[in-house]
């Protein structure tokens, strides 16, 4: 089986080794419609180097790529840029089955792995911004602790001009092609910014001073090759910009409306709420949860301007889909979005005060009382609801203007 798999050349001395996973749909929590990859990269310099590994039951197909290129007992180092284990979960049977002279990773990675695999494993420190020797080749190395785990670092081959980024610039997206120019723009866009939305937004102030740091480090550097997804080598630059970009936070004349109902209710106000918001010169996107996945609603809050829950009572609770997203967007420190939340109930109105909550506790600013009623909103509610929406878009206008004088 492992002579089916084949390598692809990215330069002429770096291979694409990694695997890809076409079934999967869930990564920790966040929906993976498109599938994902595991990259991993050889290096052919004088000292033959592998640049992370994959996932476990992967193993087969990583090896077969590798020895489609060359006998894998070659390898003589190990790069591991970040310990999470779809990286990693195979690096203790690989490292058996080479035998590399030497395992290179962080100060941090070394802790992480040992606590994941062996407190004896066989691994040596990298400094930050330390350089490590392939003979005819080298790679200079740089931490990039919490983007998005404390091991974090990437690695950048200086003769080719090509940043190993690990985790940034990836994302969830299987395909039989491994570079940007052979995809769809719109769904490089698309995955791109859902993976920000639901890995990285929360350390954004640390993307930002690694993009920094980068820059000022002055690489002239021609490929990215993240750890998931395709390699970027027609004008990577622009990853890096949409980064620049997603990292500030800035609102737009944008309203994410996430809401559930039970008996139509919330679903009438979440509409009315909605033609207020669009009359108010602002664009909505209304967001069933019922079919709308939490990842996918925070990835429409990453260029939004505002956020606003809607929610049943249950139980003298917010509803269950509705308590799972607002756990979810907690988690991923969303700012500088205007918020509030409206609802219906029976007898206790207690799930609009939880969600609202959860919003004051993620320091979004909240805007007025939002609307609740009673069972079913007649048309003084909706008409209300319809007001809700034209103030948050008040609001919204207001706070742009101040932010473009």
């Amino acid at each position: 089986m492992k002579e089916c798999f084949k390598a692809v050349q990215m330069t002429d001395r770096v291979y694409w080794v990694g695997a890809i996973d076409w079934n999967i749909r869930d990564f920790h929590g966040y929906s993976t419609h498109r599938g994902t990859t595991y990259n991993a990269f050889l290096i052919l310099a004088d000292r033959v180097t592998l640049v992370d590994t994959v996932k476990r039951h992967f193993l087969d197909e990583l090896m077969g790529r590798i020895a489609s290129v060359i006998d894998p007992g070659r390898i003589d180092t190990i790069i591991s840029n970040h310990s999470e284990m779809d990286h990693t979960g195979c690096l203790p049977e690989v490292i058996r089955r080479v035998n590399p002279s030497r395992v290179i990773v962080s100060a941090m990675g070394a802790k992480a792995l040992r606590d994941h695999f062996d407190e004896t494993m066989p691994l040596e420190t990298v400094a930050d911004g330390g350089r490590v020797d392939l003979g005819n080749l080298s790679l200079l190395m740089f931490e990039t602790r919490m983007l998005h785990w404390p091991d974090s670092m990437v690695a950048y081959l200086e003769e080719e001009g090509l940043l190993f980024s690990q985790d940034a610039f990836g994302m969830h997206l299987a395909s039989s092609q491994r570079f940007d120019d052979e995809l769809d723009e719109p769904i490089l866009y698309q995955e791109a910014a859902k993976y920000y939305a639901n890995i990285l937004l929360p350390y954004s102030q640390l993307v930002q001073k690694q993009l920094d740091r980068l820059g000022r480090l002055g690489f002239s550097t021609r490929l990215i090759a993240p750890d998931h997804g395709p390699v970027w080598r027609t004008n990577p630059g622009r990853v890096v910009q949409w980064y620049a970009r997603w990292a500030e936070q800035k609102p737009t004349r944008k309203a994410v409306i996430a809401f559930d109902t039970m008996w139509g209710s919330t679903d009438l106000m979440a509409r009315a709420i909605s033609d207020g918001l669009h009359a108010g010169g602002i664009a909505t996107k209304l967001m069933h949860l019922g079919g709308c996945h939490r990842s996918d609603v925070a990835t429409e809050l990453l260029e939004a301007g505002a956020l606003l829950v809607g929610t049943p009572t249950l139980n003298v609770n917010m509803f269950p889909t509705v308590a799972d997203l607002m756990v979810y967007l907690r988690g991923l420190k969303p700012k500088h979005l205007l918020a509030g939340a409206f609802g219906s109930y029976g007898w206790a109105c207690r799930g609009v005060p939880q969600v609202l909550d959860i919003l004051k506790e993620m320091n979004l600013e909240i805007v007025g009382e939002g609307p609740t009623v009673v069972y079913v909103p007649k048309p003084g509610d909706l008409a209300r609801c319809f007001d809700y929406g034209l103030e948050v878009a008040r609001q919204l206008e207001a706070r742009l203007t101040r932010a473009a004088e």
